[in-house]
Parts: structure tokens; sequence; C-alpha cells
């Protein structure tokens, strides 16, 4: 049966001891630090005790670690809730084995029913003003994702809810040609992937972004892309279209060539070589096309920055750019369990 627990103490079980290349990536992010929550938010019923929200950004989430074969394929070690929550779900053994009936994170599509599509900032430290997200959540399940606390202000975890409770906007292409078509509106670059991949795995099923594609062609509005996935290429026809007309560019990040760390590290992404042939397939299409080395992570891929500029020119791109890894709010702890997992000796 449930039972009620008393408040933990923060204090009084201090996080671990992390390596100098998280704590680099931790820094600037103090100032968003905010009281946080630790639950086990299974998809399923399951004995459970209730706690005092400890802080998440100070306590680590070892309590909400999911067994492997339940996240099997996912990137995430565990399930805690974001920084929200008053209050934590921390799953326990009752002594029946009910742990072991858990069912496996399966993804969930729920739909986010937008009035508007574009999201607007007014950000000094990006170039651009607008960006469409077809998707919340994205079942690439990334580490390092530095879009995952954005699952917090739905109620559900940063961790393997982001990659497994995912939410699609199918209106999108209707609600962009309504907002493109008001008389008010001064066409600037729309960029797409900025948060969430456009291309993840649920696009062969729902081609939110090809309706998208479609309506940007349609009004002759420029866009920029950013993905990890070769899903891209089937979109040539339209891209190849629009560059012709000078309308879009499109960036593809190619972390590592190594597929076992590629595999561990963005589980559901498309492969290196995979990637590689999205960008030879577009460059000879005629898009233009720039290789993104992002996150670099010491001691895990900046070794391997010279190798991937290599393979990236002779698939034909004459573009690139890196962006070193940050851990902002709850992706701090997740990479930490992450990295203390799959790379001890580097943790």
């Amino acid at each position: 049966m449930p039972r009620t627990a008393s408040p933990r103490n923060a204090s009084q079980t201090p996080p671990p001891p992390a390596a100098r290349l998280v704590r680099r990536a931790e820094r600037g992010g103090d100032a968003a630090r905010q009281r946080a929550a630790v639950r086990a938010a299974d998809h399923a019923g399951t004995e459970a005790a209730l706690v005092e929200a400890p802080d998440a950004l100070t306590d680590p989430v070892g309590d909400a670690r999911v067994d492997a074969e339940r996240r099997r394929g996912r990137g995430a070690q565990s399930n805690a809730s974001g920084r929200y929550e008053a209050e934590a779900r921390v799953a326990f053994d009752d002594g029946w084995q009910s742990m072991d009936d858990l069912p496996p994170f399966k993804t969930q599509v729920g739909i986010d029913a937008a009035r508007k599509v574009i999201t607007r900032n007014d950000s000094p430290d990006i170039p651009f003003d607008r960006s469409i997200n077809p998707y919340r959540g994205c079942e690439h399940g990334c580490i390092y994702c530095f879009a995952r606390p954005t699952h917090a202000y739905l109620g559900l975890s940063p961790g393997l809810d982001f990659e497994s409770h995912l939410f699609a906007k199918p209106d999108a292409p209707e609600l962009l040609a309504r907002e493109l078509s008001h008389p008010s509106y001064q066409p600037r670059m729309i960029a797409i992937g900025t948060n969430t991949d456009p291309y993840q795995p649920i696009e062969r099923q729902y081609k939110i972004m090809r309706g998208i594609l479609e309506v940007l062609e349609r009004f002759g509005h420029p866009v920029g892309i950013v993905t990890k996935s070769a899903l891209v290429m089937r979109d040539i026809d339209i891209l190849s279209r629009m560059a012709e007309r000078q309308l879009v560019k499109v960036g593809i990040s190619i972390t590592t060539l190594d597929p076992k760390l590629a595999r561990a590290m963005e589980p559901r992404a498309s492969t290196p070589a995979r990637r590689l042939e999205a960008l030879s397939a577009l460059a000879r299409a005629g898009v233009p096309v720039m290789a993104m080395v992002a996150p670099v992570i010491p001691a895990l891929n900046d070794s391997e920055i010279e190798r991937i500029l290599e393979a990236v020119a002779h698939a034909g791109v004459r573009e690139a750019s890196y962006i070193m890894l940050r851990l902002p709010l709850e992706v701090r702890d997740l990479f930490r369990e992450w990295l203390a997992a799959n790379f001890p000796d580097r943790y």
C-alpha cells in the first residue's frame, strides 16, 4: 500500500562529485535554479511513497531510476519530474515483485491544440526571432538535449517522459498559412528544429513537417532547418525547389562517427552514416547544407572533430559549425546519470 514518508533533507544527501567537463557545462544556469521535485513518473500504477519535493538541482535523482529493460532504446536512465511539482512519487518494491510487472516505456503521442504555431523571441543570443516546433518532446532521446526541461511545463518528466510522452501539432500547416496571410505579418527567416527535431521518428506518420514546407514554399517564405535525421531526404523535392529560390538552408548535426557512442547518446536518431548520406544527398540536390558538430563533449567526442569535418567535406559540405555542451536545469543530473552508467571512467 502507498505510505507517506518523512520529507528528505537535500543537504543530507549531497550529490556525487562530477567531472570537470560536467561542471563547466553547468555554468550559467545558476540564475535559473528553482525549487524542483523528484518523482518516479511510471506509466502504470505502482507502490509509491509521497515525499516533500527536494531541490532537484542539488539532490541526486537516483530514486527515480528505471530498470534497463523497461527503458530499452531510451537515452535517460530515470524519470524524475521537473521543477514545478510539489510532491514526489518514489517507486519501491513492496516484496511482491510488483516492480517486475511494470510495462516498458512506449511512445505515446498526444495532440497539442495550439492556436498559433510561430513562436517569437527577442533574445540577443540567437540569430533568429521566430521559430516553429511541430512536436513537443523528442523520441530521438539525446541525453544532452537542452530542450528536455521544457517538458516540466507540461507536468511531465524531462527524463524518460520527454522521449516517450510526445505531443504533435497536426494543425500546424493550416495555422502557419493563417499567420503568414495576416496583413501585418513581416516575413523573416523561420527556424525549425531549434528545440525538438522536426524529423523525429513520429514524423513518418504525421507528416507535419512536410505540410509546413509545402506552406512555406507556396508563400515563398525563407526557412532554416536543423535536424539529425535522415528522414529529411524524404522532402528533397520541396527543399530543392526552395533552394532554387534561395529560400532554404539545412543543418545536420554529426555528433560522432562512432555508431556505438551514437547509439548510447542518441538512441533513436539516425546513425552517423545515414546523416552523412543525407548531407551528401542534399548537397547533390543543390540544397545549401551545413554540418554541425554539436554538442562537443570533452573526453567523449572532442577528439573526433577533425575526422568529422573530413567526412562531411567528402560528402560535399562546405560549411560547418560547432556548439559546446551545456547542461541546463534537469539535464545536468540526467547527463551525470548517463555518464556514470555508460562511461564511469570519465565521470
